[in-house]
């Protein structure tokens, strides 16, 4: 029974792939942030929870009473809102140019 359950366990483990792997997050640091390896500035940080926001708006449209990851999702938009409320105070435009990129899914 031990070894069942083992084997199911390291079957599910080979097939299962992050959403959010190094290379993506490279990728998204890349795009929004100063370098690869930017990863503390806040245009880097609000692309990287847009992206998390994006999956789990997708995963919540699937699992409507799953309601740890909608409390999740409510902390993650929170965030994102007060960097960007943090954005506008320092340097609106920095704030401008990252609300004008549509591949982030910000309104405002």
């Amino acid at each position: 029974m031990l070894y069942l359950c083992t084997a199911i366990l390291r079957k599910f483990l080979n097939n299962y792939t992050m959403y959010l792997d190094q290379d993506k997050k490279k990728e998204i640091f890349g795009t929004y942030g100063k370098s690869n390896t930017d990863t503390g500035s806040p245009e880097a940080q609000i692309a990287l929870f847009s992206y998390r926001i994006a999956h789990l708006t997708e995963h919540l449209k699937v699992n409507k009473k799953d309601h740890r990851t909608q409390r999740a999702l409510k902390m993650l938009v929170g965030k994102r809102r007060r960097l960007l409320d943090y954005l506008i105070r320092t340097d609106i435009n920095r704030y401008r140019a990252l609300i004008a990129k549509k591949e982030l899914g910000i309104r405002k």
